[in-house]
């Protein structure tokens, strides 16, 4: 069997297949396309040489989602809510997290109040009806959005969590009366509790639904165009896989579909090398990204905010808990009003690109400050196949950046690789230290075209004495999207003492949960399930998600599930306390579909890292350069042993070797760096 992976990124686009028969890999990378996506995934097709008739199942990952919402490049977008609560969209929450901040603004809200219509209906928390849902108010909304001509339309009703009766006779009625609309109803999207969370996720997936929906359909049909006959699966935000039809109705489980494929490829390369405990560190064109995994298991956040926490829109559907930053290989250095040296978040892209790409960039950026340094070989970008223009790079940042600071020309590439590897090291505090972890407990694994460019550097800054570079790491999200299981996640607010809560009631609803997840898995045979109650001291606003397994449930065991809340408090927060009562808010089930397990072949031959040659480079300082030696990847056999300063080249990246590190070539083809000296 032959499967594919390609994901879309800022600046380029990768592809990643493997023949299970042949054990064979097929890797491709090409600019992104982004006035066409699509156009970027066909171009990796083909340059990859597979016959694409004969591949079976091609996963797909891509920020099409995230930036649609970000440029605010939606749809025209309607909302229709309970009678009384037309103000709930736009006054959001009522703390204010920069309270010295004096241009401090909330968030933009995607519907404007005059594009909300109210109807005349009323649910309890409870689900009961309090006032019956009058149709006439359903039709006349429909009219009046009707005529302000919206393409989208979401649909959220007070406590339609506890009971979607409503919400499913609203919506059949503006299906008929605007057949051409897209809709998203909130029971679909998300049966949780919080009204607000609840009706800008709700929002957010009619926004960014025609356009992502629209992108899904036209890739599939492309792909049928030229052949492809197999199962098309979207990688999801949480991990796992779905299927075209899934992220057509649920567009924004899609919003951080790319990245976490190498978080899952990270997990799964440390716990075969004897680190269960890892970072993902994944740099690439546009962004930076680091997410913390603990005993081979990524990190899931309930939700989060899209754009920041401070003014972005929160989206409460389960994923992998990624911090990113503004500083990719094409991220731009710039001065700000008084002179300041600043480096991202505005970036090159795909087009123009760095100055180096040669593709009529004219602003320098971090990768134009890595060929000045000597760090990239203009030669050998890419395998060979794109030759960089060094003498452009160092005259973009001879003029915009060293000459305005009356620097010297290296001085100024060092400083702006030094400002992005502090960026990046904050990423990397933020998913540890921030959260009570020590990143020394942890190995650094790194992913991304520019990533093993800059690690060992990232490294030292925290500490962190050990470094892996997998194999394949320009296309490492793509190979973590072949190791993904499909998986959905439901969640329903059953707020309860867990004292007196009805484990009969628990139960029933985790066998609809488990109907509905039937519903949406491809991958049925031998799925598996894992629950978790959202859990509480009482009196506390948010909640631990506390794993419990299904006999549990059945049992009733409150003792055991209690034990298990008090001991994830204590490791999380260093204290509990065992005499306050605890309670209920949510019960959640992740379903996971088992996509074949892929064995991948080791690497086998033993090799002595024979050097390839020499080239000069600066590394900490742009006083003096340093003699590198530079070793092919390729080339290097299980156990070879090299020492820094040195330069090691594959198709899709360089990795950076300072001065002490020492690296060792894994059984299985990783390379395993030992950091010399922290700061």
């Amino acid at each position: 069997m032959i499967f594919v992976a390609v994901d879309i990124g800022g600046t380029f686009t990768d592809l990643i297949g493997f023949d299970d028969a042949a054990q064979s890999f097929v890797q491709a990378k090409s600019l992104t396309t982004p006035s066409e996506l699509t156009q970027g995934v066909i171009n990796c097709l083909r340059e990859s040489g597979l016959a694409v008739g004969r591949i079976d199942e091609l996963i797909h990952g891509s920020t099409i989602a995230i930036n649609t919402l970000i440029e605010r490049k939606g749809a025209k977008t309607g909302l229709v809510v309970t009678r009384g609560t037309r103000d709930v969209y736009i006054i959001g929450r009522g703390n204010r997290p920069e309270s010295y901040n004096l241009f401090f603004h909330r968030h933009q809200p995607l519907v404007s109040r005059g594009m909300t219509r109210e109807v005349s209906e009323r649910l309890l928390a409870s689900g009961e009806v309090y006032e019956p849902l009058k149709k006439a108010s359903v039709a006349e909304a429909c009219k009046a959005l009707k005529a302000e001509g919206v393409e989208a339309v979401a649909v959220c009703f007070l406590h339609a969590y506890a009971n979607p009766e409503h919400e499913r006779i609203a919506g059949a009625a503006i299906k008929k009366a605007m057949p051409d609309v897209y809709l998203s109803l909130s029971h679909d999207i998300l049966r949780e509790y919080r009204e607000f969370e609840r009706m800008s996720t709700t929002v957010v997936n009619a926004y960014i639904g025609p356009k992502v929906g629209g992108y899904v359909k036209s890739l599939k049909s492309s792909l049928g165009a030229i052949g492809f006959k197999g199962d098309l699966s979207i990688m999801r935000s949480n991990g796992g896989v779905m299927t075209p039809e899934v992220a057509t109705e649920k567009p924004v489980a899609m919003m951080e579909s790319g990245p976490v494929g190498g978080i899952i490829a990270s997990a799964r390369v440390g716990v075969a090398l004897g680190f269960p405990n890892v970072i993902s560190f994944d740099m690439g064109g546009t962004t930076a990204k680091a997410s913390l995994i603990r005993a081979g298991e990524p990190t899931l956040a309930p939700g989060y905010y899209v754009g920041g926490y401070a003014s972005g829109h929160p989206v409460m559907l389960p994923m992998i808990d990624v911090v990113e930053v503004g500083a990719g290989g094409g991220s731009i250095a710039w001065r700000d009003d008084i002179g300041a040296l600043k480096v991202g978040p505005q970036s090159a892209g795909a087009d123009p690109g760095p100055i180096c790409y040669r593709g009529g960039g004219t602003e320098p950026t971090i990768t134009d400050a890595n060929v000045v340094l000597g760090r990239l070989d203009p030669d050998n970008f890419l395998g060979g196949t794109m030759k960089l223009d060094a003498e452009g790079a160092k005259r973009g940042i001879k003029t915009k950046i060293a000459d305005p600071l009356k620097l010297d020309t290296i001085a100024a590439a060092q400083a702006i690789v030094e400002i992005a590897i502090n960026k990046m090291s904050l990423a990397v505090r933020e998913v540890s230290v921030a959260k009570g972890y020590d990143p020394r407990d942890f190995a650094l694994v790194a992913s991304g075209g520019a990533g093993p460019l800059h690690v060992c550097a990232i490294a030292r800054e925290l500490y962190i004495p050990t470094v892996i570079v997998p194999l394949f790491p320009s296309h490492f999200s793509a190979l973590g999207m072949l190791l993904a299981d499909e998986r959905h996640d439901f969640t329903r607010t059953v707020y309860a003492d867990l004292a007196s809560v009805d484990f009969g009631r628990l139960a029933k609803v985790h066998d609809e949960m488990v109907k509905d997840a039937k519903g949406s898995l491809r991958h049925i045979k031998d799925a598996a399930y894992q629950i978790h109650l959202d859990l509480r001291y009482m009196g506390q606003e948010f909640t631990l998600q506390v794993p419990v397994t299904l006999d549990q449930l059945k049992a009733g065991e409150r003792k055991a599930i209690r034990t298990a809340f008090d001991d994830l408090y204590e490791l999380r927060y260093a204290h509990h306390s065992p005499d306050e009562p605890v309670e209920m808010v949510n019960i959640r089930l992740g379903a996971i579909g088992k996509r074949p397990k892929l064995a991948f072949p080791s690497l086998g031959s033993s090799g002595t890292g024979s050097s390839g040659g020499e080239r000069q480079a600066y590394f900490t300082s742009a006083e003096k350069p340093l003699t590198a030696k530079v070793y092919a990847r390729d080339q290097l056999g299980a156990g070879a042993q090299i020492a820094g300063p040195a330069l090691i080249q594959e198709h899709g990246t360089t990795t950076v070797l300072f001065e002490n590190d020492r690296c060792k070539v894994a059984d299985s083809g990783e390379l395993i760096i030992t950091i010399g000296a922290a700061r």
